[in-house]
């Protein structure tokens, strides 16, 4: 079975680079049928991958003492001193991927970037507590921003999310490529969980990302550890949100946090920048021109989900509870949301659609829904209830009741 990260590069292969079919399968080693029926597809293949230890894990102690001591030392010396007899492939990997931490600081350079070729997004935490409605609020480390700067124009954007969480992150994550109107060929990522990872001298990228990555046809690029240089126009831009656009502002929850957010990056996408000698509005159109253009079918993002429908007829997402309409109750829903709303179908229609909350442990209903819950618990009851007898129901005296009993003087002995 084709892996998603094949899947994902034969796409970019294709689309990004114009490498022919013919060549993709000679340099992946792949058929060209494998290589036509991944680009004729819209999603990522499926698969799993089960996790496994390494037989590195008992000695990376003493691989940290001895590159602690002398960050340089070699693999095959680090080999020696331990007593390595095992694969020297493995123990390579494990010593290139511990021996960044031990290097002293290594001086940046200056870098330019080409029309098109790359932005760098990573996640804000801006210092502030911001209500989110039913009394709550929430802490940076709970909501955070997602930003993007584009290399060639310095294009900035950037949008509040509800949670780190995978279905959010890429969520906001298309938001701001659509709000762009183009991708990048390269987007590059710090080391974030539900991105990806820098691991054995390489990105290792999640499957998620992968699909993601894929159906856009892009490449997807994690920084080494220890490595803020190589996305310093988003670390600087995080530096000019709180010194800038925070300081004097109060927000009324995330849509006006957003809306001001919004307002002030259109403001200094005008404002000049001395290392382009113009602004990023006189560049972006010359930036976009260069890169790829945006997939047919947008990439799946958001939260899905399927459940059949209880009697009380909530469905939870994201610690909250929605109403869906309850004649769909004991039926197969859908449950589909994005930053902004929550909607449920049911039989391919639309069941329920409510605006998402941000805050925690709370039941959102509609008053459609309750009343139509509340109109078929009546018609329930009502058939389940014995209709009264028709007519009038004759009352007898009791002597007549004595009389059947034999408890008259002429019928007791």
């Amino acid at each position: 079975m084709l892996s998603v990260e094949d899947w994902a590069e034969i796409r970019r292969l294709h689309r990004a680079e114009g490498i022919p079919i013919k060549q993709i399968a000679r340099v992946l080693g792949v058929s060209r049928n494998t290589v036509r029926t991944a680009l004729r597809a819209d999603r990522p293949p499926k698969y799993e991958r089960v996790g496994q230890g390494s037989i590195v894990d008992e000695v990376e102690p003493r691989i940290r003492e001895l590159l602690q001591a002398f960050p340089t030392m070699p693999a095959t010396v680090i080999a020696e001193r331990i007593g390595w007899s095992r694969s020297m492939t493995v123990l390579k990997k494990r010593v290139a991927e511990l021996r960044p931490v031990y290097l002293p600081p290594d001086p940046a350079s200056r870098t330019q970037y080409a029309a098109g070729e790359i932005a760098q997004f990573d996640l804000w935490f801006p210092p502030i507590t911001l209500p989110v409605g039913c009394g709550q609020s929430r802490t940076a480390k709970q909501l955070p921003v997602l930003t993007m700067v584009c290399g060639y124009s310095r294009w900035a954007a950037g949008v509040l999310i509800p949670s780190r969480n995978a279905e959010d992150l890429f969520a906001g994550w298309w938001q701001l490529l659509a709000g762009l109107g183009a991708v990048p060929r390269v987007l590059v990522w710090d080391g974030e969980g539900a991105v990806g990872r820098w691991r054995g001298g390489r990105s290792e990228l999640t499957a998620d990302c992968q699909g993601f990555r894929g159906t856009l046809a892009t490449k997807v690029l994690i920084c080494r550890p220890a490595d803020p240089e190589a996305k310093g126009l988003v670390e600087r831009l995080h530096d000019y949100l709180e010194r800038s656009f925070l300081p004097g502002r109060t927000f009324t929850g995330p849509a006006d946090f957003n809306a001001q957010l919004g307002a002030w990056l259109a403001m200094v996408n005008t404002r000049p920048r001395r290392a382009l000698g113009c602004a990023p509005t006189d560049r972006i159109a010359a930036d976009r021109e260069r890169m790829l253009t945006l997939p047919p079918i947008a990439p799946a993002t958001g939260w899905r989900s399927s459940t059949r429908l209880a009697r009380d007829h909530y469905v939870r997402l994201d610690g909250n509870d929605y109403s869906v309409h309850p004649a769909v109750i004991g039926r197969r829903v859908e449950v589909v949301a994005d930053l902004a709303r929550v909607r449920v179908l049911g039989d391919g229609r639309l069941v329920a659609d409510h605006d998402r909350a941000w805050a925690r442990h709370q039941t959102i209903s509609a008053e459609e829904h309750v009343a139509a819950a509340r109109a078929l618990r009546a018609a329930r009851i009502g058939l389940l209830r014995p209709a009264p007898p028709a007519g009038e129901v004759e009352i007898r005296p009791l002597s007549d009741y004595d009389t059947a009993l034999g408890l008259t003087d002429g019928g007791v002995a």
